[in-house]
Order: structure tokens, then sequence, then C-alpha cells
């Protein structure tokens, strides 16, 4: 069978159609996106990649392999937001036809393409590709470790109904490089995840050994040997220190709410249910039995299912409640929404009526949405009484913005989308599944040229305005009484001279080699201006105060 073939180049051109252009059209976003761009920043900077830093300090909270990419990203395209998100572009037009190619292989090209389409027109998971976070190829890698663990455990019970390209021992070799890529990319909970699945589905099997124990330590030692590669250069070089406090923050992680990012124990299942829209509303009949499914087919749903409920079960313990913690999720959500897809195309099952409206619901409340942002982008007076116990958001939105005609573009596309897809589900399926998912790719590409840089504007761009200015200038920055990566990243600072330049209280209150630029928001712009009296005032925006220190 041909790994390549139309459908193939038509998810690449779509993907690459989809993922490529507007990558730099808007600022990176506190925190995350500009956290990792920067760290690429400095290493491209200090020619130092064994090593991460953040203002030229060290940073022990994440191995290096995706700021290696971003790194390169950077050489290629120099240093800049595009270059930032671009990996995870290159990945979304590496991951669509992957899944395309993966379900043909698993059943055929009609199940390939439900896949890819159920990844490519949902919320998330397209937005996964035009963002500069770390998951995306983490999740790939973690995806790609359990996958081929499968396969190799396949392999090994000579599944005859499936077509294996590989011999068992290369499945085990690529479970394993594809485990430890994970691990070289975000940590362990790589490894913890998928032997989280492995005792579920151990448990299933009424504890009987579907995998040896040596072939486990087989497969843990590979894992082990690629993070080595990194983890014990370093060891080698600079000591135990980031193995030590890189420990330290992932039990911090686990255990703690992080500040700013805590939630309520079903947080996980309500971000996937509607940031996995319209796939998610497949896959909640995907998690159900079907007849005629092939015993290959019926076990890998249910490594899916447990794959599913491994994710919502220990991210929903966790702490810390970020919308990207569950991201991993989006793989089996997609499968079981493209299974469910499948079983209704081939005449297996039925399109339920509930389905349709949820969707209908679903579709009309964010219609309703795309509708509101506009008109209160428009009227901003309407939602400041909302808002007085909070100055900061209260005065973003000062920020001037147009909010033109063509920001109800989002909602026509929408408004057209789900009026098709009423109208054919009775009788052409395949085409009102078409027309949902492909709309709901259209709707969010063109949300995010029509509402996302908008929202920029209003948050930060402020900030980022003033430090942009500051580029090239023989000058320190940093913020006040808050924590941002913009300073440093949009101002493109420079390895330090003066041994006290990463010191706060030395650039806030001591005499300083050069001036001192000083954001902080409107919250604390009175006490910053009675503790610091040295502090000139140079102007206020959309909630930003900035001073300077001379």
């Amino acid at each position: 069978m041909k790994y390549f073939d139309r459908n193939t180049w038509l998810w690449i051109f779509i993907s690459g159609l989809l993922f490529f252009p507007f990558l730099g059209g808007v600022h990176l976003f506190d925190w995350d996106e500009i956290n990792f761009a920067e760290l690429a920043r400095e290493m491209v900077v200090s020619g130092d990649f064994l090593r991460m830093q953040m203002n030229f300090e060290v940073f022990t909270e994440k191995p290096p392999l995706f700021f290696w990419l971003q790194a390169l990203s950077m050489k290629i395209w120099g240093i800049g937001d595009y270059a930032a998100r671009f990996p995870n572009a290159l990945l979304g037009v590496i991951l669509v036809p992957f899944l395309y190619i993966s379900g043909k292989f698993l059943i055929d090209r009609k199940f390939g393409w439900f896949w890819s389409l159920s990844w490519i027109g949902s919320i998330l998971p397209f937005l996964y590709f035009k963002s500069g976070i770390i998951d995306p190829w983490f999740n790939f890698f973690i995806f790609n470790g359990l996958f081929f663990l499968i396969h190799y455990i396949w392999r090994k019970k000579n599944y005859r109904e499936l077509y294996f390209s590989k011999s068992a021992c290369a499945y085990l070799w690529l479970a394993g490089i594809s485990t430890g890529l994970a691990i070289l990319t975000k940590g362990p909970v790589a490894f913890l995840l998928i032997f989280l699945c492995l005792v579920v589905y151990w448990v299933m099997e009424r504890f009987r050994m579907f995998l040896k124990i040596g072939s486990f330590l087989a497969f843990s030692f590979i894992a082990l040997g690629v993070t080595l590669l990194w983890f014990g250069a370093d060891m080698l070089v600079n000591g135990p220190e980031f193995v030590i406090d890189f420990t330290i923050r992932q039990w911090e992680l686990l255990t703690t709410s992080d500040a700013g990012h805590g939630g309520f124990p079903g947080y996980h299942f309500v971000v996937l249910l509607l940031g996995c829209f319209p796939a998610s509303i497949f896959a909640i009949r995907g998690l159900g039995s079907f007849t005629n499914l092939t015993s290959h087919i019926r076990d890998f749903q249910r490594w899916m299912i447990i794959l599913l409920l491994v994710i919502l079960v220990l991210f929903s313990l966790v702490g810390t409640k970020i919308i990207h913690y569950s991201s991993l999720a989006y793989y089996p959500i997609t499968f079981l929404s493209a299974l469910s897809l499948y079983q209704i195309h081939e005449r297996r099952t039925r399109h339920r009526g509930w389905m349709t409206v949820t969707i209908v619901i679903i579709g009309f409340l964010i219609a309703v949405l795309c509708g509101v942002l506009p008109f209160i982008g428009r009227n901003p007076d309407l939602i400041k009484p909302l808002m007085q116990k909070d100055p900061f958001a209260k005065a973003n939105l000062q920020a001037d913005v147009n909010w033109g005609l063509e920001t109800l573009i989002p909602l026509i596309i929408l408004a057209i989308t789900l009026v098709l897809f009423v109208a054919f589900i009775g009788r052409k399926k395949f085409l009102a599944y078409s027309f949902l998912f492909f709309g709901m790719m259209l709707w969010v590409f063109g949300s995010l040229i029509s509402f996302v840089g908008r929202v920029e504007r209003i948050s930060q761009n402020a900030a980022v305005e003033f430090f942009e200015d500051l580029e090239g200038k023989d000058v320190y920055v940093t913020t006040y009484k808050y924590k941002s990566y913009v300073p440093w990243y949009y101002a493109k600072v420079q390895p330090y001279d003066h041994p006290k330049a990463q010191d706060q209280n030395w650039l806030l209150h001591q005499e300083t080699d050069r001036p001192v630029y000083i954001s902080c928001k409107i919250t604390e712009h009175e006490e910053l201006e009675s503790e610091l009296t040295d502090a000139q005032f140079l102007y206020e925006k959309n909630g930003f105060f900035f001073y300077r220190r001379n």
C-alpha cells in the first residue's frame, strides 16, 4: 500500500495553505508564546544551545527540543513572531496527512479522510498549529510513542487483517524513540501518560500480560537513551542543577495551582467539548459500540478511549489548569469522531437527531459570540460597568481598535455552514459533514484574521509597542509588580556586561549604568510613583503606565 496518494498531497496542500500564512501577523501572546520564543531567541543570541536561558539566566522548567526547533527556524527566517510559530505550522502540514495515512492503513482511505477532516475542521486542533506553544510537538511524539507501541503489540499477536509495513522490533524502536523525543520536548509526564494507558489496558484485560516485561523494559530503555543524549550531556557539563530544579518544578505543577491557572474539576471536559467542536459531538457516539468492527479497530478504539480517560482524569486532578494541558486528547477525540462518521457513512449506524440538535445549539452560541464581539468592540462603554473591580481590564478597552463590517465575515461563514449542514444531513450525509467541517475550518481561519489581532491590540499591544521602540538601545527593561516576558523579547535584549543587570532590586532602587525603562499596570502606578521617587513618568496607554529611571 502506498503512503502517498492523491488525497495525501491534497491534505498537504490544504494544510500548507491554512497554516503558513499570517503566522507573524499578530504579536506573540504573553506568557507561553513569548516565554518559549525568548528561550529560543537567547539560544541564537548567546550561541549556547545546551542550556536554556531566560533574561540570560539559567532556565530549568523545560527541556530543549522545542526551543532547538524554534532557534533553527529563527536562523532561517530571522528572529521574530513568524519564526517562533513556524515549527508548529510545519507540524500541521505533517500531521494532517499523517492522520490520513494512518487511517488508510488502519481501515481505508475513507476513514483516513474522516480522521484528517475531523482534526482540521475542529476549533482548537486547528488553532494548535497557528501558535508558538510547546504542546503540538510534545503531543505528537507522545501519540506516536503509544501508536507504535500498539502496533508492536499487534505485530506480536500476528493480526492478519492489518497491513504491517515494519517488523515488530522496528515498531518497538519507533515507540521508544518517539517517547524519548516527547520527554526531551516537555518532560517525563510523556512516559507517565503512556505508562498509565498500559496499566489501565492491563486492568481491562483482567491482568493478562499483553506486553512482556522484557519488551516494556526495552521500550523504556530506548526512551531513556534518547533523553540521555541531552540530559546526560548537560549533567556531565553543568552538573545536576537542571535535573533537580526541573523535577521540583514538575512536581509543583502537578500538585499546586500555578498563579492564575486554577480551575474547577470539570474544566478540561468543558474545554474539550467546546474546543474540539464539532468533532467532539461525533466522538461521543464513537465512545459506544459498533457492529462489524475488525478486532484491531475494536482494540484501537479501546486504546483511544483509555487515552482520553487518562488525560481527563490526570489533568483534572492536577492543580494547574491550562487549556492546552489536555490537548493530547485531540488525537483520541478526532479518531473517535472519524470512527463515528465512517460507520454512519458505511450505514452501519445511523446519524442521531441529538447530534444535529447539539451541533446547531453550540453553533448558534458561537454565532451569537461572533456577532456580540464586534458589537461590544464598537460600543465598549456597554461593558465597562461590569469591570469596576478590574481597572486594568476596563482601561484596556480604551484601545483604538477598528471593528469594521469585515469582522462579521466569520458570522456569515458560520451561518452558511450550519444552514448547509442542516439542509443536507437528511439525504446526503457525506456532503453535510464536508460542509460542516470545511465550513468550521474556514470559520476558524476567518476568526483568526478578524478577531485575534484586535484582541491582542486591546490586551497587550501597548506594552509590546513600548518595548519594541527600545530595541537596539543601550537600556535596561523591566516590569513592576507583574510578570511578563514582553520586555526581553520585544526589546531584544542582548547579553549583559554588568553583574547586577538581572537584579530587579538594583534596576528599580539603585544607581545603574544605563537608563531603566519600566512598565506597570494602572493598578500599581500610584505605588510605583510613591516607591520610585526618581522614576520619570513617560505616558500611559490602555491600562499600562510607562516610566524611565535615568
